[in-house]
């Protein structure tokens, strides 16, 4: 977990200053309760990518067109980003959360599951999956997990996952998929970024809302995670 600089500085430096991070996670702690919280954001440069919105369903949040009409392949564009197994909540960026929740339920596990997956076939950016798993059992534990492009040969996918110590109030970890703009878009680098979540869930939405690009923006989506597990999500889209 990157500790070079501090939440406010990795927020300024990779979403509010950065016009592409692209599609982002952060799981962490409230800093008003006791509340676990999950954040995910999309963002697109293309008609296509554009198209669409988040839509919860009880504890799960996907993906849907906004126009149907306009979708050409929804194969990496609609998902579900959230689910839930008992005491187990899982956020991606793409359809890798029904592998991994497919594979929990039988009795397998994470890395398992996405062993078996590759980075998004979309050259050449190959944009990197980004998967994280939050567990409240014995004790809270953080899992997250990127399947990106060998450097070499982006035939090949390279998948790293790590096992941060579980932050603190106020405070999440961050995957995106792009370190910035670019032709090809540059994939994220490094180890995960610690983040500042600080405020109520809906505070902690616009702050997100508000430092993202607002060319590129199109959906942020807040989970907070009661103790005894009760979840809720609230939703700002762009369309």
């Amino acid at each position: 977990m990157s500790m070079s600089q501090t939440p406010s500085e990795n927020f300024e430096r990779h979403i509010a200053s950065n016009p592409y991070p692209g599609r982002g996670l952060i799981i962490g702690r409230s800093s008003n309760d006791e509340a676990w919280l999950m954040v995910y954001w999309i963002m697109g440069r293309s008609t296509h990518s554009r198209n669409r919105k988040f839509t919860a369903d009880g504890p799960v949040l996907r993906t849907e067109p906004v126009d149907p009409a306009l979708v050409e392949d929804p194969s990496l564009i609609i998902y579900e980003s959230m689910k839930e197994l008992p005491g187990t909540y899982l956020i991606t960026n793409g359809d890798q959360t029904q592998t991994i929740h497919d594979a929990l339920q039988n009795g397998g596990t994470f890395d398992s599951a996405l062993a078996t997956r590759e980075r998004e076939p979309d050259p050449p950016n190959y944009t990197p999956r980004i998967s994280g798993m939050l567990e409240l059992k014995a004790r809270p534990s953080v899992t997250l997990n990127i399947l990106k492009a060998n450097a070499i040969n982006p035939v090949f996918t390279d998948g790293t996952t790590f096992h941060p110590t579980a932050p603190s109030a106020g405070l999440g970890i961050c995957l995106t998929t792009y370190a910035g703009d670019g032709n090809p878009l540059p994939n994220f680098e490094g180890d995960p970024l610690v983040m500042p979540l600080d405020g109520a869930p809906d505070q902690i939405l616009q702050t997100y809302w508000d430092a993202l690009d607002a060319e590129n923006k199109i959906s942020v989506a807040v989970k907070r995670i009661a103790p005894g597990g009760r979840s809720d999500i609230i939703i700002k889209n762009r369309y």
